[in-house]
């Protein structure tokens, strides 16, 4: 039988006291100790959101803390970092920039101990409702895509990370089958090629991939060539694959998703067969397609599906043919995008209807999924990154 004496006593309750303290301080407490991968979160912002949040992901179990807002700023609809992880580019996702028909976006510095950001300088994108944007090889060039707009620009970027103005803006003319949604360019991706010789653009609203060649030295790109999808097909983002000359995009009307060879001298895609659905066959509902990625070990490929609110996970053969392998339900409504971790065994999933982050495990031999833990609230989650 224990003896509780006062001291004992007192010992015990003011251990208690002192937990409690440190729980109740939560993950931004100074005296909590939060460990993790660090992880960014752009959103639409409106009642649920008021710009980025940075969560800490445990590699080991898949488990995220958030380290709530780390910048207020209007709709950073699409995060990304720069190679050393010092720096993040995210878009301003609006329709009007100080009184012209323009977004804008903006540059931030990265505190890597506590997730905050600190703005940089804001730019206009001389395009309407940014939704996309990527750096070039040697972090000095900044590509973005105006959806409205129907353009892409391009902003050279310093070593502090400041961004420049445009410096150019590659315009765009055409339309598409869907006249609801392909009235004129709607320009929705930018991705550099490995070797920072080519950028490859999505335009959804002509149904046309868009090879620009890229100089690396001042920065700017002239037209190359151009890959026509079906019509109607729309496509929304692009994928190279990690180490064979493919790629992949999907195409946001048709819910499909076309291979394609990869000319790498000449920065020429070639389309490979017919694009493939990412729905079941006996589905029957209304469904948009999002995000796109390949797997870091080249053997398998994810979409999303908002309308089904599925990742479609597709295994990637030896020639390049696609091969359904699974629909995973996202928890959630409409996954916009998801995001694989560095090491290739999570993908986190963005249900930006719904307010929450789902987290899955990734089988390393069959690319199958499984979801882990509770959902994660954050208000409309659009985009997902895991700075370097």
């Amino acid at each position: 039988m224990t003896v509780w004496t006062n001291r004992s006593l007192a010992m015990v309750v003011l251990a208690a006291a002192v937990v409690f303290a440190v729980a109740a301080r939560g993950p931004l407490g100074a005296a909590s100790q939060v460990t993790g991968r660090l992880m960014f979160v752009g959103t639409y912002t409106g009642p649920a959101s008021k710009g980025i949040y940075a969560f800490r992901f445990a590699e080991n179990s898949g488990a995220l803390t958030p380290l709530g807002l780390v910048a207020e700023t209007p709709s950073p609809s699409f995060v990304i970092g720069s190679a050393d992880g010092r720096l993040l580019f995210a878009v301003n996702e609006v329709s009007n920039y100080r009184g012209e028909p323009a977004g804008s976006v903006s540059s931030f510095s990265v505190d890597r101990a506590t997730g905050k950001l600190t703005l940089i300088n804001t730019e206009s994108t001389h395009g309407a409702d940014p939704c996309h944007l990527a750096l070039d090889r040697t972090g000095r060039f900044l590509a973005v895509a105006n959806y409205s707009g129907g353009n892409f620009a391009i902003f050279p970027v310093a070593v502090d990370g400041r961004l420049g103005p445009a410096s150019q803006v590659l315009t765009r003319n055409g339309s598409g089958a869907n006249r609801a949604r392909q009235d004129a360019p709607h320009a929705h991706a930018v991705v550099f090629d490995a070797a920072n010789r080519f950028l490859v653009a999505a335009d959804l609203g002509t149904d046309r991939l868009v090879t620009y060649a890229f100089d690396e030295k001042t920065g700017t790109a002239t037209p190359s060539s151009e890959t026509a999808l079906p019509p109607g097909s729309g496509p929304r983002h692009f994928a190279f694959h990690p180490t064979r000359p493919e790629g992949f995009s999907i195409n946001e009307l048709a819910s499909t998703i076309a291979t394609f060879g990869w000319e790498a001298p000449q920065g020429r895609l070639t389309l490979r067969g017919t694009p493939v659905r990412t729905l079941p066959q006996d589905f029957k509902g209304d469904n948009s397609t999002a995000e796109i990625a390949v797997h870091p070990n080249g053997r398998f490929l994810y979409g999303s599906n908002r309308g089904h609110d599925s990742i479609a996970v597709f295994s990637i053969s030896a020639t390049g043919t696609l091969a359904l392998v699974e629909h995973e339900p996202t928890r959630g409504e409409t996954p916009r995008n998801f995001a694989i971790d560095p090491t290739g065994r999570w993908l986190i999933a963005a249900n930006q209807k719904t307010n929450t982050l789902a987290v899955f495990a990734i089988d390393q031999q069959q690319g199958r999924l499984s979801p882990v833990g509770d959902l994660v609230s954050v208000g409309a989650p659009v985009s997902i990154l895991f700075p370097r």
